[in-house]
């Protein structure tokens, strides 16, 4: 059972910057992918970015050249950057574990952090 724990959200101006955290509760080398979802109310729960353990990534359209993900291993957790905040990434943002145990891939979630960014 991986636990994970987000922190850094917050009340952003747009065009300001956040950096969420989300540290986990095992060594994430471990861990096959992590990853950021977000949902606003009303909608469902979409992936904002991704990054595997051999370091690949990949990200919502909506967001690439704006956040950026990372993951320290030493420190078993992952980050995203998130710059020139617009209104429209106003949402939950929640962080996700994927991690395959004898052929099984099982999911982990945090409790979530809001985010909000004024017009």
């Amino acid at each position: 059972q991986v636990q994970l724990v987000e922190s850094g959200g917050g009340l952003v101006q747009a065009g300001g910057s956040l950096r969420l955290s989300c540290a986990a509760s095992e060594n994430i080398f471990h861990i096959n992918s992590m990853g950021w979802y977000r949902q606003a109310p009303g909608n469902q729960r979409d992936l904002v970015a991704r990054i595997t353990s051999g370091g690949s990534t990949n990200y919502a359209d909506s967001v690439k050249g704006r956040f950026t993900i990372s993951r320290d291993n030493a420190k078993n957790t992952v980050y995203l950057e998130m710059n020139s905040l617009k209104p429209e990434d106003t949402a939950v943002y929640f962080c996700n574990a994927g991690q395959m145990r004898a052929g099984v891939l099982y999911l982990y979630w945090g409790q979530g952090t809001q985010v909000t960014v004024s017009s």
